[in-house]
């Protein structure tokens, strides 16, 4: 099962392609969908192309993408918000089931630690995905959401599918 978990960010969007089967986790590709400072409605316009592109390009079984926290700056978390919602619509465009998992309970899955910092998730992405390389933290917690979801999701996901 192809797994796609996204870390939603509005100038930096993170993704991650993991395959599970039989308990086993192989990394099939990630990176970081880019967007420049500018008009809001284009940013998400090119987050969504980027974003429907991954999902054609590598046809994924199912996604996760990771809950919003709230920040004491409230515009910064509308932001994020909007940026979220591109990343539960395109892959509900193309038919996926979507988890969502906060991200203390993805670094806990990871790393053991639901206070892990950056560091010690990429530690521990490596560790887990021998031989993957990602070119952004964002790209490194993609893949930690997409090993969340294979071990809390990915069965529900393909029995709500079926």
């Amino acid at each position: 099962m192809r797994i796609l978990g996204i870390d939603p960010g509005l100038r930096n969007l993170g993704w991650g392609l993991i395959e599970s089967q039989g308990g086993k986790l192989r990394h099939l590709a990630n990176g970081t969908c880019h967007t420049a400072k500018g008009d809001l409605a284009e940013r998400l316009l090119s987050l969504h192309r980027q974003l429907s592109e991954v999902c054609a390009r590598f046809a994924p079984d199912t996604a996760a993408v990771e809950q919003t926290f709230v920040n004491k700056d409230a515009v910064a978390t509308l932001k994020l918000g909007q940026a979220r919602a591109i990343a539960l619509l395109v892959p509900a465009q193309f038919g996926l089931s979507i988890g969502e998992y906060a991200p203390n309970q993805v670094k806990k899955t990871v790393v053991g630690v639901g206070h892990a910092d950056k560091t010690q998730i990429q530690h521990m992405v490596k560790m887990q995905l021998p031989g993957a390389s990602f070119d952004s933290a964002d790209a490194a917690d993609a893949l930690a959401i997409a090993i969340c979801h294979s071990f809390y999701g990915a069965a529900t996901a393909l029995k709500v599918k079926a």
